[in-house]
């Protein structure tokens, strides 16, 4: 299927999804993850009206904004992140949804010569091991922690849910982000907004929008993954 397609599906699962849990479309943003497939697929995208783009390496964010020129287009930086790599993407992202370690606030924060970036706090809700992220025990710290970093602004949550076909498993994991996101939101620190949610991709977004996200990463199920 082509993009246009691949996005009225979508769109029609984000739509039902908020009609059942009483929320606007308005709401979600579908972010298109472009990291497994051409640049041409990434413009067909843009084409289509799909203005936010995700790439999980430098390497393919360069690639893609070689190719890409399109100013309506916001680039969001989705993986993690080496500190080494910080230099050579300052100033190419609008978006950046994982930090997770004050090593890398600080060089994130350094590199940044004006301004703020947006950044999500990564949680690993699930405990697994092969996914990064802070533990919910540590969120309050770090965000007091990140206070000295001017250039930085939290302006939500991630959390990447198991890979399994057991939907309250996912759904805890989703609501538990949420209710998480809403106790930082509460404490109004002027840094830490903390008013969205980065949760959801190709294969349970749809629980992630019934559960509040507000920015869904999306790649398989809308631009594909060759």
């Amino acid at each position: 299927m082509n993009v246009a397609e691949n996005l009225k599906q979508v769109q029609a699962t984000i739509k039902d999804a908020c009609e059942r849990s009483g929320r606007n479309t308005e709401d979600v943003t579908v972010i298109a993850v472009t990291k497994y497939v051409s640049t041409d697929r990434a413009q067909e995208a843009v084409d289509n009206g799909i203005f936010h783009l995700a790439e999980n390496r430098k390497e393919g964010l360069l690639e893609k904004q070689e190719f890409i020129h399109d100013d309506r287009v916001t680039w969001h930086l989705i993986g993690t992140l080496q500190t080494r790599k910080v230099k050579d993407v300052m100033g190419k992202i609008d978006y950046f949804h994982a930090l997770d370690r004050l090593k890398l606030a600080n060089e994130l924060n350094k590199r940044i010569k004006e301004g703020t970036l947006n950044c999500f706090v990564e949680i690993n809700i699930s405990g697994e091991e092969s996914k990064h992220g802070i533990t919910e025990d540590q969120l309050d710290s770090f965000i007091d922690a990140l206070a000295s970093y001017e250039h930085l602004r939290v302006v939500g949550l991630m959390t990447m849910a198991p890979n399994t076909g057991d939907r309250d498993v996912i759904r805890h994991v989703f609501h538990r982000l949420r209710i998480l996101r809403d106790r930082i939101q509460d404490r109004k620190i002027h840094y830490a907004p903390c008013t969205e949610l980065s949760m959801g991709m190709s294969h349970d977004y749809e629980i992630a929008v019934e559960e509040g996200a507000t920015f869904v990463r999306i790649g398989t199920s809308l631009v594909g993954n060759e």
